[in-house]
């Protein structure tokens, strides 16, 4: 991210971790996972969906209806939620 502010960075960080640890248990009954890869500048977070979730022909929903719903919850200043 531009401008990179430690402290602000890591609320960012702790803000979106606290998102996903909101949908985990979900992701995780159905043998899956997702780690945060990165925030862009333009405040898109990208995700990796593991385990069955990256090859799961409903991923694109999920990362949709689910993930990117949680996160933006969390986090208002998401733009988008992207796989990787």
């Amino acid at each position: 991210m531009s401008g990179y502010n430690p402290n602000t960075d890591a609320i960012l960080r702790r803000k979106i971790e606290d998102g996903l640890d909101s949908i985990r248990p979900y992701l995780i009954a159905d043998g899956g996972e997702v780690r945060l890869h990165r925030i862009t500048d333009d405040m898109v977070v990208e995700l990796k969906l593991l385990g069955a979730c990256g090859v799961c022909p409903m991923s694109t929903m999920t990362l949709r209806a689910g993930i990117e719903q949680a996160l933006r919850h969390a986090v208002p200043q998401i733009v988008r939620v992207d796989a990787v």
